[in-house]
């Protein structure tokens, strides 16, 4: 056992009576200690239930025979961090919850991990921390919040940003804005559509690392319990097993899960959070390597914010398992690999069948590549992301006039005040890893093109990135970014960019001899940082990366 370096022998009695101070017995000295990585919060929506969550993860453990020992992370709710300095926390926060979590388990060493996440960048950072530490581990995220009610209308949080647009449009009155703000997120959980949250607890569950519906059960079912219940006593067989978290995080594990993040039109974050899990991992996966998935990968599933179907209809026809089971018909999965429940052939064959609604059949899908394209040219050398499966047909190929902006808020304030006509693509910059820092999430701008009407002829184009939440034709995760020194630094008003999904091209129509103009008089300078976010900047890498942290120091 691991925790025999805090426990066993002579020289560990002064371990041993610490641990007795804390009710431990003699008995339960010989079981296997369990650490429960527990992300509860009071204000984070989709955590404020995972006391709950824990205690039913405890039972589980105790159930088969182990001892719990549960500590906590922090985590940033990306909606209450929207628009403000808050959100460029909210990517940061990820190496944070890794680096914290190796801490705590290397300086009191257990046998075993349950990670219960539920939200954006804690899922990616807890499996970074499961990844660099290679323990018996299982994810238990909380589930996500039913589908909101306005109007007689289902809606998710997206719509809630969209509504502003309207409001400010003078679509809708005061009280049909407070009608949303009041019915819009009836429970607690992650948000209720394929957004950051539920992409990556959906993907954890491909990789393996969680029960089947772990990605789908709603937060508030008593299912959601069981499940904790469940993935508590799997923890100890895992420990008996010797089945570590690098057994099951594989490169054949990881494409299961790029297939499944094309298959369901996941978030665009994924792109970022699966790359620098594949880089704590020891696992060589590229931008290259996404897009070349992409193009093979039939996507099954389209929901919300995409279209008015969410993740509790998911759930109710199978889950994740039901994809996976509809693509493993076109050999674009690995069956055979290890998961935390048997391989995911046995998992396939439980699975249900594809419904053809919400789970596309391959002869009728969606769409026949992935949600997700990978974009390259001058404006994005080293590569850029959209959400392909989230764009109007009519905006899948553009040439547009560019609207520049030196950071989110002016743009948002341009949009929001009619400055924004069809045919301009918003271009806002200096908000990437290091220039931001933190990369901040942009809900608002895209959701007010939403809302105002011009999703269909605007597009966005950022070294930032968008929430799950967000539609429409928006590119993000420009690399390299403004503060780099990246093309998009020098684009100027007016200038034409072109945009061709289908072709995977991102350009900007300007000559190279005007560029290089441009280029002489420089970037922007850094700005004044303190505290975390000043050594955050210095040490982060590029999109293209995952942004992760540099290890070259």
């Amino acid at each position: 056992m691991r925790s025999d370096l805090i426990k066993n022998g002579v020289d560990r009695t002064p371990h041993k009576a610490l641990l007795k101070s804390l009710g431990v017995t003699d008995s339960e000295m010989d079981r296997p200690f369990i650490a429960v990585v527990c992300a509860a919060s009071d204000y984070v929506p989709g955590h404020s239930h995972l006391h709950e969550i824990s205690r039913c993860v405890k039972d589980g453990i105790r159930n088969a025979g182990g001892v719990p020992f549960e500590f906590f992370t922090i985590g940033v709710c990306d909606g209450l961090a929207m628009n403000h300095k808050g959100m460029r926390y909210s990517l940061a926060s990820r190496e944070l919850i890794a680096d914290s979590i190796e801490v705590m388990l290397t300086a009191h060493p257990l046998d075993g991990v349950v990670f219960i996440p539920n939200c954006d960048k804690i899922v990616p950072g807890m499996i970074m921390a499961a990844a660099r530490l290679n323990l018996p581990s299982i994810f238990l995220s909380g589930g996500p919040m039913k589908a909101g009610c306005v109007q007689g209308k289902r809606v998710g949080y997206n719509e809630i940003y969209e509504a502003i647009g309207e409001y400010s449009d003078g679509k809708i009155g005061e009280s049909v804005l407070k009608d949303y703000e009041d019915n819009a997120c009836p429970t607690c959980g992650s948000c209720s559509g394929m957004y950051t949250a539920n992409s990556m607890n959906c993907l954890t569950e491909a990789i393996g690392l969680a029960l089947p519906y772990n990605g789908t059960e709603p937060a508030v079912n008593s299912a959601r319990r069981r499940l904790a219940k469940d993935a508590g006593e799997r923890i100890v067989e895992l420990y008996k097993l010797n089945i570590k978290a690098k057994d099951i995080l594989t490169k054949n594990n990881m494409i299961n899960a790029l297939a499944a993040d094309m298959a369901i039109g996941a978030s665009s974050n994924t792109v970022l959070h699966l790359l620098a899990i594949a880089h704590e991992a020891g696992i060589d996966v590229s931008l290259s390597d996404i897009d070349g998935i992409s193009k093979r990968v039939p996507q099954l599933a389209k929901l919300n914010p995409a279209s008015d179907i969410f993740i509790e209809d998911l759930n109710a026809v199978g889950g994740i398992q039901t994809v996976l089971k509809e693509l493993d018909k076109a050999g674009v999965i690995n069956s055979d690999v290890l998961t935390v429940t048997g391989t995911q052939k046995e998992r396939i064959d439980a699975a249900n069948d594809a419904d053809g609604i919400v789970v596309r059949k391959l002869e009728n899908p969606v769409r026949s590549d992935g949600g997700i394209a990978i974009l390259t040219g001058n404006l994005a050398e080293n590569g850029a992301v959209v959400k392909q499966g989230a764009v109007k047909p009519e905006m899948m190929k553009v040439t547009c006039t560019a609207k520049v902006f030196d950071g989110e808020q002016a743009a948002v304030d341009a949009i929001l005040g009619g400055e924004i006509h069809a045919g301009d693509v918003v271009v806002i910059r200096y908000e990437g890893p290091k220039g931001g820092p933190g990369m901040p999430e942009m809900l608002a701008p895209t959701a007010a093109i939403v809302g105002k009407g011009l999703d269909g002829s605007v597009a966005l184009i950022t070294d930032g990135r968008f929430s799950g939440a967000s539609r429409g034709a928006a590119v993000g995760h420009v690399s390299p970014e403004a503060a780099d020194g990246g093309l998009i630094a020098f684009v100027e008003n007016g200038d034409k960019i072109m945009i061709d999904i289908p072709d995977r091209k991102i350009q900007l129509l300007v000559d190279e001899s005007k560029i290089a103009k441009r280029r002489e008089k420089g970037i922007l300078p850094p700005k004044q940082l303190d505290g975390y976010l000043k050594r955050y900047a210095k040490l982060v890498t590029s999109s293209n990366t995952g942004a992760v942290f540099k290890t070259d120091f």
